[in-house]
């Protein structure tokens, strides 16, 4: 009997949670009969573009525009003179590629053009491709959604390829080819063989439970294997929003009090004039945003009116939306005039914005924030030393530049808490449907602990498995799918 529970869990564990056209009544809906091409370079002028199709007349379009009889030797490039299939006028001499499937990116038969850049050129091979019988122009994403329809891809490794192909930073790129590598498609798996596991040993026990011959301690095993994964699945979703961040970019708000040197500060870090730098207080009204890339992290960096009292209408409205702006900030840059810091307004800033700031527990996901004492090179070297007590802190002078490097590795660490490390660590959870599905998976998991009956318990574990299996795509629906899609140009 215990042989036979074995082989139960065995079988069950290694069931595929990437579902695919063969296993997915929503898949099989995806999987096309008809053949694609497009542009998948960019557009415009260029060196080389290359132009593929996808589907079971790719052949027929090889041999159309070649004049080929047998395709040539799969995944090996090949020069040949194109030429239009209904006039026979010579289009170009373009590299071909055979990729027969399921050996492919769709998993479909393929064929890739490399022609010269040219539009003229461009436009011919499509018009040309345009009159094969059986071929029609590709829709946004449609050779990726086939590749997602044959089992290719998972619907995480999917969203990956479209981080990778929107990533501006060095992080982005990162956390990008990790998902797209299939790290958290992996991830969810091998926690779906956990579940499977421990739903084998509660149905085993619900089947043959009065038989002696079913080993002790079945349920036991069960219980601890979930419990195990709910540890695992609740370190993942208290990741304090991380790859979000890293996927929109974190909001960095650069605060203090009048002519500290906030715009010069923003200037300096974005490298273009955001913002305008006056000796008058009181030049910034309002909230100025740029996005920017910081140490190889997304950053929205934000400069704000300086903080002060009693003054016109117009100015209090920017101090009202710099407050604001403030609460919604990921990391703060706390600028101060490092040769006025004995003025009013630099201790009221300390007071009332740096003191309760520090006071924040900043392991518990709450603001981070750097201090930093601007206009350095005013400081005398024979000048008094100041008698307030300062948190910690960093010197640097936006005219001269000094300090902009330690204020950049401080910020390199402070963003890789703030939006996690790609390079080490789990994968984080880039979108607000892997968290919806993981915390699915929680809850399901929580009922099976509370379940008095085995029945309602063995329900809980499928309820459980079903959420990871919507995570990488298996039952998805149509509007979701469409969603995930639409982000990808013509040609992927």
């Amino acid at each position: 009997m215990w042989r036979g529970l074995s082989a139960l869990v065995t079988q069950a564990a290694w069931a595929p949670l990437r579902l695919c056209a063969r296993c997915s009544t929503s898949a099989e809906s995806l999987v096309p009969s008809s053949t694609i091409f497009a542009l998948s370079s960019g557009q415009g002028r260029c060196a080389i573009a290359v132009i593929r199709t996808s589907g079971p007349a790719s052949g027929l379009a090889l041999r159309s525009l070649t004049a080929l009889q047998e395709p040539p030797p799969a995944r090996r490039a090949c020069l040949r003179l194109l030429r239009h299939p209904c006039s026979g006028e010579p289009l170009d001499r373009s590299l071909v590629l055979w990729f027969p499937g399921p050996q492919s990116f769709t998993g479909e038969d393929c064929v890739e053009f490399h022609v010269h850049g040219g539009p003229a050129v461009v436009s011919g091979v499509l018009q040309a491709l345009g009159s094969v019988p059986g071929l029609r122009p590709a829709e946004a994403g449609e050779f990726t959604r086939r590749a997602f329809a044959h089992g290719k891809l998972s619907l995480t490794e999917v969203e990956g390829l479209a981080d990778l192909i929107r990533a501006e930073t060095e992080a982005q790129r990162r956390q990008a080819l990790r998902q797209l590598d299939g790290e958290l498609s992996q991830l969810c798996q091998g926690w779906a063989k956990t579940l499977t596991k421990a739903l084998a040993y509660v149905e085993a026990y619900i089947d043959f439970g009065e038989d002696d011959n079913l080993e002790e301690g079945v349920l036991e095993q069960a219980d601890r294997e979930v419990r195990a994964l709910e540890v695992a699945l609740g370190s993942h979703l208290r990741d304090a929003r991380r790859g979000q961040r890293l996927l929109s970019g974190a909001n960095v708000v650069v605060t203090g009090p009048p002519n500290a040197g906030k715009s010069s500060l923003v200037n300096l870090l974005s490298q273009k004039p955001v913002s305008i730098v006056s000796p008058e207080p009181g030049t910034t009204r309002d909230v100025l945003e740029t996005p920017v890339d910081l140490a190889g992290f997304p950053v929205l960096l934000s400069d704000t009116a300086g903080l002060r009292e009693g003054i016109g209408a117009v100015e209090q409205e920017g101090v009202r939306r710099a407050r604001h702006r403030l609460e919604q900030a990921d990391i703060i840059l706390g600028v101060l005039d490092a040769s006025d810091l004995a003025s009013s307004s630099s201790c009221s800033f300390l007071d009332t914005v740096v003191t309760p700031l520090l006071a924040q527990s900043q392991d518990s996901g709450g603001q981070r924030l750097l201090l930093l004492l601007n206009k350095s090179d005013l400081l005398s070297a024979n000048a008094p030393a100041c008698d307030i007590a300062l948190p910690p802190h960093l010197l640097l002078s936006c005219h001269t530049g000094a300090g902009m490097d330690s204020l950049l590795q401080a910020l390199k660490t402070e963003l890789a808490a703030v939006c996690g490390d790609p390079s080490t660590g789990p994968p984080l959870l880039t979108r607000v449907r892997h968290q919806y599905h993981l915390q699915g998976c929680l809850d399901a998991l929580g009922h099976y602990q509370l379940a008095t009956d085995l029945a309602l318990a063995a329900e809980a574990l499928r309820q459980a498995r079903r959420q990871l299996n919507h995570l990488t795509g298996g039952g998805g629906t149509e509007e979701i799918l469409d969603l995930i899609f639409q982000d990808f140009c013509v040609g992927k």
